[in-house]
């Protein structure tokens, strides 16, 4: 991965750690994410609701997100997608989520 590659994650981490912070949940970014084996993940939050449990989660930004993506949440709260025989994932926005954790 390049400079240029890794600021931007980092950034974005960042600004991810922040929207958690600014909605009273406790979050960090995960140090060394990705280079060590047991460092997984690249932001931990806390969640509100009991202040106990901690959920790690990936963070990826690109530059554009397949258009069909916002237009299947439109509208909707969540989306589930799987491939043929794989396992499903759901995908929310951010607000949605943050709303979740409290």
């Amino acid at each position: 991965m390049g400079k240029l590659s890794r600021n931007k994650g980092a950034v974005y981490e960042r600004e991810l750690v922040n929207q958690f912070r600014d909605a009273g949940l406790k979050a960090q970014r995960v140090p060394l994410s990705g280079a060590t084996e047991y460092a997984k993940g690249d932001v931990e939050v806390t969640a509100g609701f009991d202040g106990e449990t901690v959920y790690v989660g990936e963070a990826k930004r690109r530059k554009a997100l397949p258009e069909w993506i916002e237009a299947a949440l439109d509208g909707n709260d969540f989306m589930v997608m799987r491939e043929d025989g794989g396992k499903s994932l759901v995908v929310i926005r951010m607000p949605f989520f943050v709303e979740l954790l409290q």
